[in-house]
């Protein structure tokens, strides 16, 4: 599996599938090697890489993340190897252990401790493959004992809010030769409180999170930052802004850190699918 250096992000259940077909032509033409998506309430998530597999050519599609508990170990390796059969090995299968929320509340399942639960699955899921070859596999780690067992069990980590902080000591943890895919919210946009307001929009999901909250608190950010939407030196951290020079600069840094590969997610005004193109126009050469 090659991987290169920059990927788009993008929440993929906003998009019906005419539009789906024409994000993944954006990417692929303006030279990205991936595009990355995530298990959400809408679209199946390996039914998605088939179709984003199936308007590419040489477009990588990677699931940023497929939920744990969403389906089998089994059923995910039968999916990861008949997409890349299929597909000419583009498919990167990026597991998470998700949210309380989406796992207890969505789903009805219980919600085990986080890196014990991965370990088992992992195990199970390269169970039975080819003698000497490795799975295209990545794990959406945060804490220091994920990003550990991501190392040790599968090709690398694709850590998601995150900063060039955290980058660094990932890719400690992981050391030379794995994938630290890091994902990175981005808009160009030069008036402070536009900016600020579109990304404390796109964060407000997550911030309610235990999981990201936690990481946020590792990365020295405090309680006061994480309140009333986020302050301004957080959500400058979490979303990049300024004019196309200054978000590169602000991606840049994650490479500087250790990053393998970048996904930037397009920040945008909801339904303007032009201000998305224009940014993953722009910022291609990173």
């Amino acid at each position: 599996m090659k991987l290169g250096r920059l990927g788009v992000w993008y929440p993929t259940d906003k998009l019906n599938g005419g539009q789906l077909a024409d994000l993944t032509a954006v990417v692929e033409k303006n030279g990205y090697s991936a595009l990355w998506y995530p298990e959400s309430r809408g679209y199946e998530s390996i039914a998605l890489a088939s179709q984003l597999l199936s308007k590419s050519d040489r477009l990588m599609v990677g699931s940023s993340i497929a939920n744990i508990y969403a389906r089998d170990a089994f059923t995910a390796r039968r999916a990861m190897v008949t997409l890349n059969d299929f597909h000419s090995g583009r498919f990167i299968l990026g597991l998470g252990v998700s949210h309380i929320p989406m796992v207890e509340g969505l789903r009805g399942h219980r919600y085990d401790k986080p890196v014990a639960t991965m370990r088992a699955y992992l195990e199970a899921l390269h169970h039975d493959l080819p003698a000497g070859s490795e799975a295209p596999v990545v794990v959406a780690a945060l804490g220091p004992k994920m990003l550990e067992l991501s190392a040790e069990k599968s090709m690398g980590a694709v850590p998601y809010n995150v900063t060039p902080k955290h980058t660094a000591k990932a890719a400690k943890i992981l050391g030379p030769g794995k994938i630290l895919a890091v994902e990175q919210k981005v808009t160009i946009e030069t008036d402070p409180a536009k900016a600020r307001a579109l990304g404390r929009k796109e964060l407000a999901r997550y911030m309610v999170l235990p999981n990201y909250r936690n990481n946020w608190l590792r990365e020295g950010f405090s309680e006061a930052d994480l309140a009333d939407g986020g302050s301004d030196r957080f959500i400058d951290a979490m979303c990049l802004w300024g004019d196309a020079d200054t978000v590169r600069k602000g991606l840049r840094a994650h490479f500087d850190a250790g990053a393998t590969h970048v996904c930037l997610q397009p920040v945008h005004d909801d339904g303007n699918i032009a201000a998305r193109d224009r940014i993953i126009e722009t910022l291609a050469d990173v």
